[in-house]
């Protein structure tokens, strides 16, 4: 009796603990980022959209903007394709392209969608995907990128169908974050569009830190399979818990923050100097890590915000 008990009353405590972060997060939006690895792990997923749920449920804006890049790199073994990565950016041809149209729009997104509306749907909370193609919502152009040599010279890589976002059209987030007779969980696809039509290819990460800016989000959390920064990424206890932008550009010129941590962390500084209060990358497979970040006062993986 006693054990059980305690244990009620542990449970009232992390309620308790929880309520301050309830008031300060309700009516904010929060963007979440979920990575490829993430939506790998399939009970982890569920557990991860009914935590979700219940972030909405209590009054947050949640908004998700999603990757899928094992998936992806799966079908192109498939289809006999080598997938190539520079610097964390997927080259894309236009038969990656197609896979991509498939693999996102078609089976990631519906995936996310259903499942949250599973876990959602009696307390009248409704996901709803979205394409970046979708009345131009993503607007996009090209991305020339350079990178630099052994030698210390800078030559332009050609990246394929690999875009950037130019500008992002929050109008028909704001009407689903606005409504009254649901709460609405938008899902977004990071494909843009260009000038003349044409989908590109955008890294999730960078769509998301877009977006948070255009719609003035309080928070951008992107959910990867790593725990955050390290200075060691081989070593979790190595984990900074918290940074500056200016102590993240200086890791990433030391090269500290290297290969796919990149786009990672430019997209929170993105964020950042856009106006968004705190940008976090958290370890997505980690149980109930939403909730332990958001809800809880010590918080879990590495938090950049801006310095006072």
């Amino acid at each position: 009796m006693k054990w059980i008990c305690g244990k009620m009353q542990d449970r009232a405590t992390v309620m308790l603990e929880a309520l301050p972060y309830i008031g300060e997060f309700h009516g904010k939006t929060i963007v979440v980022k979920l990575g490829g690895g993430v939506m790998e792990k399939g009970k982890q997923l569920d557990s991860l959209l009914h935590d979700i749920v219940l972030l909405s449920y209590v009054g947050m804006k949640i908004v998700i903007v999603h990757g899928g890049g094992p998936e992806v790199s799966e079908e192109m073994r498939k289809q006999g394709k080598k997938p190539k990565f520079i610097e964390g950016l997927r080259v894309t041809d236009e038969e990656t392209m197609e896979i991509l149209h498939e693999q996102l729009a078609g089976k990631v997104n519906t995936e996310i969608v259903l499942g949250l509306n599973k876990h959602g749907a009696k307390y009248r909370i409704s996901a709803v995907g979205i394409s970046g193609m979708d009345g131009n919502f993503i607007r996009a152009h090209k991305l020339l990128y350079k990178t630099t040599t052994s030698k210390g010279r800078e030559v332009e890589v050609d990246l394929g169908f690999v875009g950037e976002v130019e500008q992002i059209n929050p109008t028909v987030i704001r009407h689903y974050l606005a409504s009254t007779d649901y709460i609405h969980i938008p899902v977004i696809v990071p494909i843009g569009i260009d000038a003349e039509g044409h989908s590109l290819n955008i890294n999730a990460d960078t769509v998301a830190a877009e977006l948070a800016v255009a719609i003035h989000a309080k928070k951008l959390v992107l959910l990867t399979n790593v725990a955050g920064v390290m200075r060691d990424p081989s070593n979790e206890k190595t984990l900074i818990s918290q940074l500056t932008p200016e102590e993240a550009q200086k890791l990433i010129q030391e090269g500290v923050i290297k290969k796919g941590m990149i786009p990672k962390v430019e997209a929170c500084l993105k964020a950042i100097q856009g106006g968004v209060e705190r940008a976090h990358i958290l370890k997505g497979t980690t149980p109930h890590v939403l909730l332990l970040e958001i809800l809880m006062e010590s918080g879990v993986g590495t938090m950049i915000e801006r310095g006072k």
